[in-house]
C-alpha cells in the first residue's frame, strides 16, 4: 500500500463524528438531487409533468407550469417528437376528435385539406364544440377545449363512450404547438368563430354567420420554432393514417386533397370502405400479392355491455403473421389483453378441432401458437368506454376484461366456422401442419449446430477477421461484399476494433423461405455464428459481440439488392438489431476526382461535378464499379475511418410499413413489386442500371 493511500485512510478515520454527519447528509442531497433530475428525464404521463427543476435542489427552485406553457416546454412528452412524426401527430389528434363523434354516430364526413404553406384544415359535419359558457372556467366551451390540459368530452363518461383519446389533451396540445389556429363551429343555426396564436387567445368566440348546418372547422399551421426540423406534410403518410381510420369506421367518409403548390396527389382522395375491417384485411392481402388460402376473410363479432369486439383474418400462402390489433381506433402497436385473448384462443380451436376430427393424432404434438398464426393476416377492433393503455408509447391495452371477451368470441365463432366450412378449415390446418413440421426441422438443425459448436470449441467462422477489442460496445464489425473487397478491409481496417466477415454471393431470400431452410444456410450461418446472438426464438440481443453491424457492398444494383437480402434477414430472423440501432449501411464513394496533385472522393453525380467545378475542370474522374477497385488506404480513408466515413444508420420508423414493404419487394408476386419500384424509383440515386 502507498503511502498517499494509507494518509488518505488515516484521514478518513480521523473525521469526527459532526463531519460525519455532514458529509451523509450532502451524500444524501446529491442522491435526492439525481433522483429527481432521473424522474424529470422520464416522464411518461400528461399528468405528471408540473416542474422543471433548475439548478440547486431547494424550493425556490421549482418552476411550476401553468396550462399550455407545460406543452410547449416538453411538446416530446404530449406528441413523442418534434420530427415528423410528431409533425403529423398534429393531425391525428384533429381527426381523432372528428372520429369520436363518427363513433357517437353524428359524424359521417371528415375532411382534411393540405393548404398552401402546410396549414392543415379538418372539417366534419358533426354536432360541433360546444358553444356556450363553461361555468368553471367562465369562458365559452370552445375556449376551455382548445386551451386547458384534460378538458373535453371524454371525462366522465358523458360525452362520448367510445373515445380514442387518452387524456383529453389532444386539441388543446395541437393549439399550444401551433403558431396560429382558427375554429369555427357550426351550430344551433349560427357559424361561430375565433383565434388563437401560439395557443392564446386573439379573440373571443363570436358569431360570423348563420348556417343550416352542423360541424367543426379547425386550421392550423404548425408552429416552425417548435417543429425546426419541418413543417412540411407527407401525404403519403397522412393518406395511410386515414385510410385505416376509414376501415375501422366502416362508412365514416374521410377525404385527404392537397391544395399546396406542387401537390403530391392532384385529385382529392376519398376513403370510405363499408365492408368495414374485412375490406382491411383483402387491401392488406392484395397489397402484399399474397395468394388466399379462402375465398373471403373469417369475420365475426361480438357485443357484451359497453364492450365490442371486431374481428377479421385471412390465411395466404406466406411465412410471416400479420396482426394488427386497435382499441378504440388507436393502434395497439405492443399489443396488449385484446391480442393475448386472440392468440390463446386461436391456438385452442385448432388444437381442439384437429383433436375432434382426428386430423391431430393421439401421438401428435400440439399445434404451436407459431404454427397456426404462419401465413395468417389479422386485424383486432375492440371498443370499450374506459380503454387503459400501457408502455411508453400507450401502445398496449391493459384492460384485463377484453382478454375472456375476445377469447370467447374467437374460440365460439372460429370453431363454429371450421365445422360448417370443413374444406377451409382443411386448408388452414394443412398450412399448419407444414408450419409445425418445418419448425420441427428448426429445432433439430439448432439442436444439431449447438453439438457441432460445442464439440468444435469455436463456434466463430473461419472467415471471420475479428478484431482485438472484446467489449462488444467498443466495436463494429463489417460484413463485406466479396472476398476481393474483404481482403482489402481487412488490410485498411483498424484492427484494434473493427472486425471484417467478407460475403460471397447472394444470401437466401428469407421472405420465401421457412425457418428450417435459413437455419444452416452456408451464406447466412456465418454472420449468425460472428453476431453471436442466435435467431429466431434463440436470439438474445445481450449476446451481441460488436455494437455496429456495417453492411458494405458495392455501389451498384447488385450491391444494393445484397443490402436488401440482409435486412430482410434481420428484420425478419433478428429484428431487435434494427430497433435497437445497431444496423448500419457503408457509403462507399462512386468517384474519385483528381488534377495533379489534388483529388477528392464524390459520392454522388452532383458533387462529383461540384469537386471538379472546385479544381477548375480538366480533371481525372475515376469511377469505382466495386469496392474490390481501392485500395485498403482508399478503403479506410473513404468507408471504415470514424472521422471521415459516412455510414447510414438503419432505423425502424413503422414496422407496419416495414413489413409491407419487405413482402411487396421480396414476395413471389411480381406485380406489386412493379408498383412499389415505379412510385419510388425517384427516390433512387447513383445505382448503375
Amino acid at each position: 500500500m502507498s503511502k498517499v493511500n494509507e494518509n488518505l485512510e488515516l484521514e478518513a478515520e480521523e473525521l469526527s463524528e459532526e463531519e460525519k454527519a455532514a458529509q451523509k447528509k450532502e451524500e444524501a442531497a446529491e442522491a435526492k438531487e439525481a433522483e429527481l433530475e432521473a424522474q424529470i428525464g422520464e416522464f411518461d404521463d400528461v399528468e405528471s409533468m408540473n416542474t422543471i427543476v433548475e439548478g440547486e435542489y431547494g424550493a425556490e427552485q421549482i418552476q411550476v407550469l401553468e396550462g399550455l406553457e407545460a406543452v410547449r416546454m416538453r411538446p416530446g412528452m404530449y406528441i413523442g417528437s418534434t420530427g415528423p412524426k410528431g409533425l403529423h401527430h398534429l393531425v391525428y389528434e384533429i381527426v381523432d376528435n372528428s372520429n369520436d363523434e363518427a363513433h357517437s354516430g353524428y359524424c359521417t364526413h371528415i375532411e382534411v385539406n393540405m393548404l398552401p404553406d402546410d396549414v392543415i384544415e379538418v372539417i366534419d359535419n358533426g354536432r360541433g364544440i360546444p358553444v356556450g359558457i363553461n361555468a368553471e372556467y367562465k369562458m365559452s366551451s370552445v375556449e376551455v377545449v382548445l386551451t386547458k390540459l384534460h378538458a373535453g368530452g371524454k371525462f366522465g363518461g358523458s360525452g362520448y363512450k367510445v373515445s380514442g383519446g387518452l387524456h383529453g389533451v389532444g386539441s388543446s396540445v395541437v393549439n399550444a404547438l401551433s403558431e396560429w389556429m382558427e375554429v369555427e363551429v357550426r351550430q344551433d343555426g349560427h357559424i361561430h368563430a375565433m383565434s388563437f396564436k401560439v395557443g392564446e387567445p386573439v379573440d373571443s368566440l363570436k358569431v360570423i354567420g348563420d348556417t343550416d348546418e352542423t360541424g367543426t372547422t379547425i386550421r392550423f399551421k404548425a408552429d416552425p420554432a417548435i417543429f425546426q426540423e419541418t413543417t412540411r406534410y407527407e401525404f403519403d403518410i397522412l393518406e395511410k393514417r386515414l385510410r385505416e381510420q376509414a376501415f375501422l369506421n366502416a362508412g365514416l367518409k374521410i377525404t385527404l386533397t392537397d391544395l399546396r403548390e406542387n401537390p403530391e396527389r392532384e385529385e382529392p382522395q376519398v376513403y370510405c370502405f363499408n365492408g368495414g375491417i374485412t375490406e382491411f384485411v383483402n387491401f392488406v392481402n392484395n397489397k402484399r400479392g399474397f395468394t388466399p388460402l379462402h375465398d373471403e376473410p373469417i369475420s365475426f363479432n361480438s357485443v357484451k355491455g359497453d364492450r365490442e369486439v371486431d374481428i377479421s383474418l385471412l390465411y395466404n400462402d406466406s411465412y410471416n403473421e400479420i396482426l394488427y390489433s386497435y382499441a378504440n381506433n388507436v393502434r395497439t402497436i405492443d399489443g396488449g389483453t385484446h391480442e393475448n385473448g386472440f392468440k390463446t384462443a386461436l391456438t385452442r380451436v385448432f388444437n381442439d378441432y384437429g383433436k375432434k376430427y382426428n386430423i391431430l393424432k393421439d401421438n401428435d404434438k400440439k399445434l404451436s401458437g407459431d404454427d397456426v398464426r404462419e401465413g395468417l393476416i389479422a386485424v383486432i377492433s375492440v371498443k370499450l368506454t374506459e380503454a387503459e393503455f400501457e408502455g411508453q408509447t400507450k401502445g398496449k391495452l391493459g384492460n384485463t376484461e377484453m382478454t375472456p371477451l375476445v377469447s370467447k368470441t374467437v374460440y365460439d365463432k372460429l370453431m363454429e366456422y371450421f365445422e360448417e366450412n370443413p374444406q377451409v378449415a382443411r386448408a388452414i390446418f394443412n398450412k399448419a401442419l407444414e408450419a409445425s413440421r418445418a419448425r420441427e426441422a428448426a429445432r433439430k438443425a439448432r439442436d444439431l449446430a449447438r453439438r457441432k459448436s460445442a464439440l468444435e470449441g469455436n463456434s466463430l467462422p473461419g472467415k471471420l477477421a475479428d478484431c482485438l477489442e472484446k467489449s462488444p460496445e467498443m466495436t463494429e464489425i463489417y460484413l463485406v461484399e466479396g472476398d476481393s473487397a474483404g481482403g482489402s478491409a481487412k488490410l485498411g481496417r483498424e484492427v484494434r476494433y473493427q472486425a471484417i466477415l467478407p460475403m460471397w454471393g447472394k444470401c437466401l431470400n428469407v421472405e420465401k423461405a421457412r425457418l428450417d431452410r435459413v437455419i444452416g444456410n452456408d451464406k447466412l450461418t456465418p454472420v449468425v455464428s460472428a453476431l453471436g446472438t442466435g435467431i429466431g426464438e434463440d436470439f438474445d440481443i445481450n449476446k451481441l459481440r460488436y455494437d455496429k453491424v456495417v453492411i458494405m457492398s458495392d455501389a451498384d444494383v447488385d450491391g444494393a439488392h445484397i443490402q436488401t437480402l440482409m435486412l430482410t434477414f434481420f428484420f425478419r430472423y433478428m429484428r431487435d438489431l434494427i430497433t435497437e440501432g445497431h444496423v448500419y449501411i457503408a457509403c462507399p464513394p462512386l468517384y474519385k476526382v483528381s488534377k495533379g496533385k489534388k483529388f477528392a472522393y464524390a459520392f454522388s453525380d452532383e458533387e462529383r461535378d461540384e469537386k471538379i467545378a472546385e479544381f477548375e475542370g480538366n480533371c481525372d474522374i475515376q469511377r469505382y464499379k466495386g469496392l474490390g477497385e481501392m485500395d485498403p488506404e482508399q478503403l479506410w480513408e473513404t468507408t471504415m475511418d470514424p472521422k471521415t466515413r459516412i455510414m447510414k444508420r438503419v432505423y425502424l420508423e413503422d414496422a407496419m410499413v416495414a413489413d409491407e414493404t419487405f413482402s411487396i419487394l421480396m414476395g413471389d408476386k411480381v406485380e406489386p413489386r412493379r408498383e412499389f419500384i415505379e412510385k419510388n424509383a425517384k427516390y433512387v440515386q447513383n445505382l448503375d442500371v
